[in-house]
């Protein structure tokens, strides 16, 4: 079977991409090895999917080139995507921050993409597993690309990987898009978990703060250069919460976080007011922190020494209590791994790619969109619009 365009992967970046091929007239066929439909959006943003950010930028985009999302945004944006949405009319909400969720299901998502694609006369293959790519001369055979599949020997003129990462394995998640790229000589990064809780060796997060399991905190947490001011939680093995999977991004293994438990205050200055109290650091802390936390928090900076009322501090001391309730540094032994992780950081190398239409610089007809590229968005909507712009982006040339 011959077609103009076979995309594998029946993501959000994969069926974005076959409608945009569809509505130009090419012959599409969609492939994908799963028997259900776009899991990772039905399971997306608690079920609601929070299918886009009004207030997406290339800044909210980690890459080894980070200019290279510009192109794609720019020219498929946030409001797009919402026209889309309204189109169908699917009702939506801010949660906070842009971040735009369904008010419904997730389903709704996945309907509004299955009916455009049906729309734009795309075909289905589900499930469909590709054995084998191999690149054949267009002076030799009907297509550039042959695939050998469980439904039978197909071909196309342009090949589309929209295969996604690492991240969800039990939903299917696998490294095939990688090893395409690696059988046709194109670069991948390297490969992490992103989008994900840290995890700490027995011993390593105080036994006391780690036995506080369901404890929310509004914090700053910063690493590497970069800070996000939203929750953190703490868990079993560690720390999770947005704050920590904003900031998962962008640690590397063996250096700290950094965590000001107090951002809206001056803590050297209200401890010193504090100064003459007879009560204990602990109680005065619980006035902005949960009082389970303060208190594991103090025994764990004060274990070599007991507790006693603030008015035994001397000045030095509680200014340096204050450094630490602004700056508490920890370092993770790891993260929860990508059974846990949202998306992956890292993947098929920018450079490799033209940035206005997702195809190969050295392997022509071949393209690679959404999440197995090397281009990584923050939480909170900004991995599906990269989604729906580079699929857009790629569906205007294949």
């Amino acid at each position: 079977m011959k077609k103009d365009v076979i995309v594998i992967g029946a993501g959000a970046a994969g069926m974005m991409c076959a409608i945009e091929a569809g509505k130009r007239g090419r012959s599409v066929m969609l492939l994908d090895h799963a028997s259900k439909l776009a899991e990772k959006i039905r399971i997306s943003g608690g079920g609601r999917c929070n299918f886009t950010n009004r207030h997406t930028r290339p800044e909210n985009f980690l890459s080894h080139n980070p200019h290279f999302c510009r192109s794609a945004l720019a020219r498929f944006t946030p409001q797009n995507f919402i026209t889309l949405v309204e189109k169908h009319g699917i009702h939506y909400h801010e949660k906070k921050l842009g971040q735009l969720f369904c008010d419904s299901s997730s389903q709704q998502i996945i309907d509004l993409l299955r009916h455009e694609c049906d729309a734009a006369g795309v075909e289905w293959q589900m499930p469909c597993r590709v054995n084998n790519i191999s690149r054949i001369h267009a002076d030799t055979a009907p297509g550039r690309f042959m695939l050998e599949t469980d439904c039978g020997i197909l071909m196309a003129d342009s090949l589309v990987i929209a295969t996604g990462g690492l991240s969800i394995p039990q939903i299917g998640a696998s490294p095939f898009g990688y090893r395409v790229a690696e059988q046709f000589g194109i670069t991948v990064t390297p490969l992490q978990p992103a989008l994900v809780p840290l995890t700490f060796a027995q011993g390593q997060l105080a036994s006391s703060v780690a036995g506080l399991p369901g404890v929310a905190i509004d914090a700053a947490v910063s690493c590497n250069g970069a800070c996000f001011r939203e929750n953190l939680l703490l868990t079993h093995r560690g720390l999770s919460g947005p704050a920590i999977l904003q900031i998962s991004s962008y640690w590397q293994p063996g250096i700290p976080i950094h965590i000001n438990l107090l951002p809206d205050l001056d803590a050297a200055a209200w401890l010193l007011d504090h100064r003459h109290s007879t009560g204990l650091l602990s109680k005065l802390i619980t006035q902005y922190l949960p009082r389970r936390f303060a208190q594991a928090w103090c025994d764990d900076i004060m274990r070599d020494q007991p507790a006693q009322p603030i008015n035994r501090y001397s000045e030095t001391g509680l200014r340096q209590i204050a450094a630490q309730l602004h700056n508490w540094q920890i370092t993770p032994s790891g993260t929860a791994g990508y059974k846990k992780a949202e998306v992956t950081l890292g993947g098929v190398d920018t450079r490799e790619l033209s940035s206005k239409t997702m195809e190969a610089r050295k392997i022509p007809g071949l393209y690679f969109i959404g999440e197995v590229v090397d281009v990584t968005g923050h939480l909170g909507g900004f991995n599906f619009q990269w989604a729906w712009a580079s699929g857009h982006a790629a569906g205007q040339f294949v």
